[in-house]
């Protein structure tokens, strides 16, 4: 199964906020932190703050920040809301459309792989590697000279690991 880049993206900015809970966090700041585009990084902010998941600040020092503790949040519950319902495969101009047997077994597929997701939180997924907190939480930290954000395209899908 793959992700959309815009699910990676929400991964990426939820995790990112994990490590820093005590603040606001400017979008500027994640997509330095990340090598992102901003103004992708803007869309996907504003699409979690539709869903819940984060709150924003508007103004000079704005920021966002996640709407609950990451204790709270389930990685299943964001993947599901950026991914939406859609099926794992377009069937609208199959001839075995209404016919098939693969589709129950793809809906099987995509349950057990939301299940897997809804039993981590995001806080576990921020402590699961020893590194990744320090990582993190150095990138907040990183002198805001450092290299521009490179543009990518939102639709290009990304392997799950």
């Amino acid at each position: 199964m793959h992700l959309s880049k815009f699910t990676d993206y929400a991964l990426r900015v939820c995790l990112y906020l994990g490590a820093h809970p005590e603040r606001l966090v400017p979008i500027s700041e994640m997509a330095r932190a990340h090598d992102l585009s901003q103004s992708n990084l803007m869309k996907v902010v504003h699409q979690l703050v539709e869903g819940g998941f984060l709150t924003s600040t508007r103004g000079r020092s704005g920021g966002i920040r996640l709407a609950r503790p990451p204790a709270e949040i389930r990685l299943g519950a964001v993947t599901r809301f950026m991914e939406g319902d859609g099926g794992m495969v377009d069937c609208s101009s199959c001839i075995l459309r209404g016919s098939c047997g693969l589709v129950p077994a793809l809906h099987e597929a995509r349950m057990a792989f939301y299940a897997v997701l809804d039993s981590q939180t995001l806080d576990r997924a921020v402590k699961s590697h020893p590194r990744m907190l320090p990582i993190l939480q150095a990138a907040g930290a990183r002198d805001a000279s450092s290299s521009p954000a490179r543009s990518r395209k939102l639709s290009e899908p990304t392997p799950v690991k």
